[in-house]
């Protein structure tokens, strides 16, 4: 079945550009282009497209305002394309809540070269939203805002130093994150998190997440000590790895080459977890496209850590979750929402026995 792509960019290049990658797949084709959202709104009328791909700043109305009034009249897939500056990323932060499914950044220089140069990912993301169970995903999400609680304190203060928790997500992980964190306490276990994000945007997101946690939320930095409470999300330019300094965990952070297509990679942050943490970590895998994670997740289970995956309903895209569960490395598969509960109540449950190993 052919996905059919309606384009909405004020820059006329890059609408030219967007529509040469994207009718060179042999399984999409641009129905329709528009210069700003009213014109994308008749098109969307007239052409019923199976995906959008959206511009963040566009003249007559702003693309955050458009896709809030789209979601709620009219929702379907949104790929944003935005920039990648500071602002941009909060402004596409900001999409990815309202119920983008993914998002694309724009090259800074030679706009037509690194577009093209963009093609494969850009043909990738779009049929991953063609795909997304978007729609799912946006009640539960609001359903979630609307009920999101923290969780009573974990009240054992060399529990919550001694575990840890791994965290890998991708597409839709931004928003499965949040919900993850927002319920946890401010003596939790400490969180090691890679998200498929770009340079720029893992700031934003960190500083995001920490403005609405409980828990304090940090963009991870070279050789910092693990601490209960905190969430260290890897920074868009670095592979995070958990390591080992005396008696303390630290994060170590490696700009070696992408692994599964994926800087920072979950495998990576995974795998070190299982050398250095064993029983004393628990993995959690979440939304996103791909296998990233499922090899190393098994490496943990195999070093006596417990993993737990977002079940197929409130994902927005099941494919790392299936990797992982596939290959043998889950133990257990919840609803996103269940998630934090479920693996606070597992600490609880063997922790001590873990302790005393």
């Amino acid at each position: 079945m052919t996905i059919k792509v309606l384009i909405v960019d004020d820059s006329a290049l890059i609408r030219s550009v967007m529509t040469e990658i994207i009718q060179s797949q042999s399984d999409m084709e641009v129905v329709g282009v528009a210069p700003d959202p009213l014109v994308a709104r008749e098109l969307i009328k007239q052409l019923n497209p199976d995906v959008l791909t959206l511009d963040v700043e566009m003249p007559r109305m702003d693309g955050l305002d458009f896709l809030e009034k789209l979601m709620r009249l009219r929702p379907m897939p949104v790929v944003m394309v935005s920039s990648l500056a500071e602002r941009g990323s909060e402004i596409t932060l900001r999409a990815l809540e309202l119920g983008a499914v993914d998002y694309v950044t724009k090259p800074k220089l030679n706009i037509k070269t690194g577009m093209l140069d963009y093609a494969d990912l850009l043909a990738d993301k779009i049929r991953t939203a063609y795909h997304a169970r978007f729609k799912l995903n946006l009640r539960a999400k609001t359903a979630s805002t609307q009920s999101t609680e923290v969780l009573p304190a974990v009240g054992n203060r060399f529990l919550s130093s001694e575990k840890l928790i791994m965290v890998g997500a991708s597409t839709g992980g931004t928003e499965a994150i949040k919900e993850f964190l927002m319920q946890m306490p401010s003596d939790c276990p400490g969180i090691l998190i890679t998200q498929h994000m770009p340079e720029g945007f893992t700031t934003s997101f960190a500083h995001r997440l920490d403005n609405l946690c409980k828990i304090k939320v940090v963009e991870a930095v070279n050789g910092e000590r693990v601490l209960p409470g905190h969430a260290y999300i890897a920074p868009g330019h670095s592979h995070m790895l958990l390591a080992r300094s005396g008696a303390n965990y630290i994060t170590q952070l490696d700009q070696g080459p992408p692994v599964n297509r994926h800087r920072p990679s979950v495998d990576v942050l995974f795998r070190s977890a299982a050398v250095h943490a064993g029983k004393n970590a628990i993995g959690v895998i979440l939304t996103g496209m791909g296998k990233d994670g499922a090899v190393a997740m098994l490496e943990m289970k195999n070093a006596g850590a417990y993993n737990f995956a977002q079940d197929e309903a409130s994902c927005v895209v099941f494919g790392m979750p299936k990797e992982a569960i596939e290959v043998g490395a889950v133990h257990e598969v919840a609803p996103l929402s269940k998630l934090p509960s479920l693996v606070l109540e597992h600490f609880g449950r063997h922790g001590s026995r873990a302790l005393r190993v």
